[in-house]
């Protein structure tokens, strides 16, 4: 879940009158790019492969299905990140996903800004950084971010764009259901509680080209908020991790979906699998788009180890997100698991 000032709403925002669909970013981050010497200071980031995990080995026996359990935990454990294949979701869904994505971002910005034609709740469209004090804080990109009660039971038949993202949640959830529970598993204990579609949501995602900083943040650094994240990118590129305190950069693979590790989930396992830090590099040719589903709690489930020593305290779902939400809007970023850290720790 990205958790940062892009949670935060635009104020005093202009529109701007003609059809283009790009977020008017220069006006309303002029004093920013007015008052900047250079672009963020971005170091050479060596490229790496995420580990790779065919969950069709789960349907091949006791050997095969033990040792891809124990894949799927390894990198949980090492990376945080992982990639699979034959996950279950149809190649037809994910192209649609593509599809409708790209058709919904093509719409004027004034349009995509009150939602038209979309019938998100409101808010849904968020784009900038609106707590930016300066280009290292803003992110270069735009979103939809719809919870799952705006999406599953629409009936909305003449609406594609729903009717491939309600297809797309279904199978998604079943896939995170499934890592949930494999990953539990493999600690010894077994994650009793439902994700709900009041909390779990989808956020589209598009990365407008950035021809003026070649190396402007898509999405600033951060860690996700939920239990785990499934992205489906595009073969462009962009997305960073950090690996043994460097930063890689993820060599894109259309074919697999990716999944990593949320905050909720590292507490859970008391520090066994890992949230890491990650972030979108913009492009300076090249839009990019993906599609991320955030599974997530109801809000007062508790999220406390059944390990001793506890490295951290029992806390409620929404207890989490409202302080992440509090610190956002005070420091302008996320603070997330060490506000809830025990004292002996």
């Amino acid at each position: 879940m990205v958790a940062s000032a892009n949670d935060s709403e635009h104020l005093n925002q202009p529109v701007r009158m003609e059809d283009s669909p790009d977020p008017p970013f220069e006006e309303v981050y002029k004093s920013l790019f007015d008052s900047a010497t250079a672009a963020p200071e971005l170091s050479a980031v060596e490229e790496c492969e995420l580990p790779m995990i065919d969950l069709e080995e789960l349907n091949l026996g006791d050997i095969s299905r033990r040792a891809c359990k124990q894949k799927i935990a390894r990198a949980s454990r090492e990376w945080g990140f992982f990639q699979v294949i034959n996950h279950g979701i149809s190649r037809e869904v994910l192209e649609k996903m593509r599809e409708e994505q790209v058709k919904l971002f093509a719409k004027p910005f004034s349009d995509k800004a009150a939602c038209k034609d979309s019938n998100f709740s409101a808010g849904s469209y968020r784009w900038g950084t609106p707590t930016a004090t300066c280009l290292k804080q803003l992110s270069w990109s735009e979103a939809f971010h719809v919870s799952l009660s705006d999406v599953l039971g629409s009936h909305d038949i003449n609406n594609n764009l729903r009717s491939v993202m309600e297809q797309f949640a279904g199978m998604v959830s079943k896939l995170c259901e499934k890592l949930v529970e494999i990953l539990g598993e493999e600690l010894g204990q077994k994650w009793e509680e439902k994700c709900v579609a009041s909390t779990c949501y989808l956020r589209l995602n598009r990365y407008p080209a950035c021809p003026i900083f070649p190396e402007m943040f898509g999405i600033m650094p951060h860690t996700d908020s939920d239990f785990i994240t499934v992205l489906h990118q595009d073969n462009i590129g962009g997305l960073q991790l950090v690996k043994d305190g460097s930063w890689f950069s993820v060599k894109p693979n259309h074919q697999a979906l990716v999944i990593n590790i949320g905050d909720l989930f590292q507490a859970w396992s008391n520090n066994v699998y890992k949230s890491v830090e990650h972030r979108v590099v913009a492009n300076p040719q090249k839009e990019r788009f993906s599609t991320a589903y955030f599974f997530c709690p109801s809000y007062d489930t508790v999220i406390a180890s059944g390990v001793e020593p506890c490295v951290y305290r029992s806390f409620t779902f929404g207890e989490y997100r409202k302080q992440v939400q509090e610190d956002v809007k005070i420091f302008g970023h996320k603070i997330g698991l060490p506000r809830f850290l025990l004292q002996t720790h």
